[in-house]
């Protein structure tokens, strides 16, 4: 089993690695910080969990295009894809800059967007594999401070929905998982249970499917 981790953090990242790594996953793990990374590589290899990192700005789409395409081909086996990257900038929609906008909107929903359409082809030969999103609940009621999150989680949760809707004929599970309030070890919404939450997703016979869970 085979994992990739885009937006790798030490919250739901993190958890992902260790739960789905502890099941036997090797995990290969995408965020902009390489120092960070290598730090999340030690830390999974003290637990025996094999992983790999790549040093890789989301924002830059040029430079994030052409790692998906050199990991997609390196990785034809991929078994899980999961998309974890956010960004947002507290900002009331009256005083948002455009271009910050678009640049969270590309973090928060279009780098998805690239990373199916990377790996999904792969998946769909081998009439096999499974595409995650960690979604928000400010899909449903958006703090205006939070416009451009906001916007990307609906629109990880409709993309969530129509992957779904394209894929699950030919093999391919996708589904997001909606998390309604601030991420936080001990809480409800700690990382662990999160992440225990895609696995039981994982876990899923394809005739129970689900596009969507909210915690």
């Amino acid at each position: 089993m085979k994992m990739l981790i885009i937006g790798m953090g030490p919250g739901i990242g993190f958890s992902l690695a260790k739960r789905f790594g502890a099941e036997g996953a090797e995990i290969l793990m995408m965020a902009r910080n390489a120092e960070k990374l290598a730090g999340f590589e030690k830390a999974l290899q003290a637990v025996g969990i094999t992983s790999k990192s790549y040093a890789v700005d989301i924002g830059n789409v040029q430079a994030y295009t052409a790692a998906l395409q050199q990991l997609a081909a390196e990785h034809p086996d991929l078994d899980i894809l999961h998309y974890n990257a956010s960004a947002y900038n507290p900002t009331a929609p009256s005083l948002l800059a455009y271009s910050t906008f678009l640049h969270e909107i590309t973090i928060n929903t279009g780098g998805a967007l690239l990373a199916a359409q990377a790996f999904l082809p792969a998946m769909k030969l081998r009439g096999k594999g499974t595409v995650f999103f960690t979604g928000g609940g400010s899909a449903h009621k958006a703090p205006p401070e939070l416009v451009s999150l906001s916007i990307g989680k609906a629109g990880i949760r409709n993309l969530a929905y129509c992957l779904a809707q394209e894929y699950a004929p030919t093999g391919i599970q996708v589904s997001t998982v909606t998390v309604n309030g601030m991420v936080a070890p001990g809480t409800k919404l700690d990382p662990d249970t999160i992440a225990g939450m895609f696995w039981e997703l994982y876990q899923l016979p394809k005739a129970q499917w689900i596009w969507e869970k909210t915690i």
